[in-house]
């Protein structure tokens, strides 16, 4: 939903309900689990959103994390300069637009009480700073060793001079990355297993392939810290635009923050020699390689993928011509992977009772005995829910229930003892 709605809401904002945040948390959940709980090369941490105005500062961002703006004479509409956009003025013909200005997007805040100049700081514009500047402390706290990568899910914040398509630009929202720090020279191989990786993740999640292409930077248009950008672009309803990317950072987060602290972020590299470790005091700043997403992006991207508009597939008491919505989520990504319902409210107590064993082991289960079970299938379709599990009247007989299939449409009967084995099957565990 937009951000303070009930006020008529704010720019670029938005809030998630129930199930949005379920999509998400699900999203989250699996990246952390392909990209951290299955690696042994590979930690997690939590950075502050609010850091050392130096930071920024030795970063570049201060001075070169830059959009260009320009502005329309008659209707005062702004663009980035990159971006300007074909339409004409809402105040008649074409825009009339100014020289582009130089306008740096992140937000400013200040620490403490007082607001002045040395108060100053802004909330973070990406997460990969606070994984540089505790590189030394993950590193020998972790006991990790060159090669190995931090990983971190955060909240970031752009002031965007266009904010647009829902949730593709947006000014605050989550960044999923991976900072890989690695000697350099082996950067160039790594970067393409990187690239390779972060594809495969994707696709792991039911996306087209089809609907993927990589669009690689040219040396002119790179950021001031890359060597190389790939990103991967999603084919959205309004276009082919950047979902992911991958980069090379070379050394200049580590090198730039040695340089403002003072402090040695070197990495000291041991070698090995008939099973004895020799200092051979070779002492340089790792390459990094940056795979990174935005959350709400492929968030976006799996419900374009997932969506389909039809006719409706259940007997209802809607009109035969309204259209039925289904999301054709990847059972690990559901919101709500089952839904328990009982064919008349007399059946609630046997429902009920099946429903609160099932959530032993799957948190993610909705209960519904509200309306026809026609009417109920088709919200579990609009959800995205891969199963339903039907309770009749002979449910009290033979013991056994109907688990109803999403995509297919078939509808299995199952023993209610045997009920659990057979999710397990379908869902695993989440």
């Amino acid at each position: 939903m937009p951000g303070s709605e009930v006020y008529g809401g704010i720019s670029g904002i938005y809030d998630f309900g129930p199930y949005g945040l379920a999509l998400k948390n699900n999203l989250k959940k699996l990246w952390w689990k392909k990209f951290v709980q299955e690696r042994d090369d590979i930690v997690g941490i939590e950075s502050a959103i609010l850091m050392n105005r130096q930071v920024w500062q030795a970063s570049g961002h201060e001075k070169g994390f830059i959009d260009e703006l320009v502005e329309c004479k008659k209707c005062h509409q702004r663009f980035k300069f990159d971006e300007m956009r074909d339409e004409k003025c809402p105040n008649g013909g074409d825009h009339e637009f100014t020289e582009p200005k130089n306008f740096n997007p992140m937000f400013k805040t200040y620490v403490g009480v007082i607001e002045d100049e040395k108060s100053m700081t802004y909330l973070r514009p990406e997460t990969a700073q606070g994984m540089f500047t505790n590189f030394k402390q993950v590193m020998e706290t972790s006991r990790q060793k060159i090669p190995f990568g931090i990983a971190q899910i955060g909240k970031s914040f752009r002031n965007e001079i266009n904010t647009k398509d829902f949730l593709f630009r947006i000014r605050e929202f989550e960044i999923a990355e991976i900072e890989y720090f690695i000697k350099p020279g082996d950067d160039e191989k790594a970067f393409e297993e990187w690239l390779r990786e972060w594809e495969d993740f994707i696709l792991s999640l039911g996306i087209k392939k089809e609907n993927l292409r990589q669009y690689e930077h040219k040396k002119e248009d790179l950021s001031h810290y890359s060597k190389r950008t790939v990103d991967i672009h999603y084919h959205y309803p309004f276009g082919w635009k950047e979902l992911t990317g991958c980069a090379n950072r070379t050394d200049f987060d580590l090198s730039s923050h040695e340089k403002v602290s003072g402090k040695d972020l070197k990495y000291f590299d041991p070698s090995t020699s008939s099973g004895q470790v020799v200092e051979t005091k070779e002492k340089y700043w790792p390459y990094v390689i940056e795979p990174t997403l935005g959350i709400e992006r492929l968030m976006l991207a799996v419900i374009c993928d997932a969506f389909e508009e039809t006719k409706p597939r259940t007997e209802t008491t809607e009109a035969a011509t309204e259209k039925e919505i289904i999301l054709h989520f990847d059972p690990k990504l559901a919101p709500i992977k089952v839904a328990v319902l009982p064919l008349v409210k007399k059946l609630s107590d046997k429902a009920k009772e099946i429903y609160k064993d099932l959530r032993i082991c799957w948190s993610d289960i909705e209960y519904d005995e509200s309306g026809s079970i026609g009417r109920r299938y088709r919200r579990q379709d609009e959800i995205g829910t891969p199963f339903c599990v039907t309770i009749d009247f002979d449910s009290l007989e033979d013991k056994k229930v109907t688990v109803r299939d999403r995509d297919t449409m078939k509808q299995d009967r199952i023993a209610i003892k045997e009920l659990k084995n057979y999710l397990f099957e379908k869902l695993g565990i989440f």
